[in-house]
């Protein structure tokens, strides 16, 4: 079992960091607002108003900063402001024994994901797979997506079942395993290096955004040929955004492409999970053992804090 952070507390410090792309300010401002609703106090890091290229900050500033807030006592959480891209070129400059050390939650998701492996198999922490607090800026985020906060707050078990959103089996079975992955694009990104995610007897979370249907077929075989599909033991699928193809060619429909992938590998695998780049983001703790039934059709977490 990895170390799960302790809960935060009303009045509590948090620090933003931006680790990849600049956020929007105005969607940053506006969910600030909500941490504060929750009761929390925050500390802004440098990162969040740099731009060097298509980053916030060189890669050695957003490194830095993501440290401090580890090392600072008095932060109790650190929540990313916005995803993008660039999380990856920070992952070999952190000093993971800080971060195993001085445990505390990570909160994010997208090209957060990159982090969201690192520091789970290096520092042995579990990590929150969340919406970004400029994607929680906007004037339409669902009340469940910030709920889904809440679950900081104390240990709680969440329970994902179709009261949620419609889920469809495409392969059956039922499985208990830890949760890990993420969005796609960075889970394949990993492969070769030294955080490559490892799904061995783990449940593999996917999702992604703007990719079509060639793109996920590449991705998904990338998987494939690589291992991490067999080595996984279940496999929960999220939300694909804005995968339509973008030319004439013959592309099969995601449904046909994860049924391609999923229905004949002899594990439990379920999708329609309102995970990833929708307005409704449901939260969840990465590296925690769930229960995945595909029979039944839902998917039981246990609680991510202390």
């Amino acid at each position: 079992m990895r170390t799960r952070p302790a809960h935060l507390q009303q009045g509590d410090l948090v620090g933003i960091v931006a680790l990849s792309t600049p956020p929007n300010m105005d969607n940053v401002t506006r969910g600030l607002r909500y941490l504060e609703e929750l009761g929390l106090r925050y500390v802004l890091g440098d990162s969040i108003q740099k731009h060097v290229h298509y980053f916030a900050g060189s890669d050695r500033d957003r490194a830095r900063d993501f440290e401090a807030m580890v090392e600072n006592p008095e932060i109790k959480a650190i929540f990313c402001a916005s995803g993008g891209y660039g999380a990856a070129r920070v992952a070999d400059k952190i000093d993971y024994m800080l971060l195993e050390e001085n445990p505390k939650i990570f909160w994010g998701f997208s090209d957060l994901t990159f982090l969201h492996t690192a520091i789970g198999q290096l520092s042995n922490l579990v990590t929150f797979h969340g919406p970004t607090i400029s994607s929680i800026g906007h004037d339409d985020v669902p009340e469940r997506t910030k709920m889904m906060f809440k679950q900081l707050f104390a240990p709680a078990e969440i329970y994902y079942d179709k009261n949620i959103s419609k889920l469809t089996t495409i392969h059956e079975g039922r499985v208990r395993g830890q949760l890990v992955g993420g969005n796609l694009t960075r889970i394949v990104n990993s492969i070769g290096t030294k955080f490559e995610l490892d799904t061995t007897n783990k449940v593999l979370l996917i999702e992604d955004i703007g990719l079509e249907p060639a793109q996920i077929d590449e991705l998904l075989n990338q998987l494939k040929q690589s291992r991490k599909l067999e080595q996984a033991s279940g496999i929960v699928i999220g939300d694909f955004t804005l995968a339509e193809p973008r030319d004439y060619t013959d592309s099969p429909s995601l449904d046909a492409l994860f049924d391609e992938y999923f229905a004949h590998i002899n594990k439990p695998v379920v999708s329609g999970f309102k995970i990833g780049h929708e307005r409704l983001n449901v939260a969840l703790p990465l590296g925690v053992d769930v229960i995945l039934d595909a029979d039944e059709k839902y998917l039981a977490v246990l609680p991510g804090v202390e």
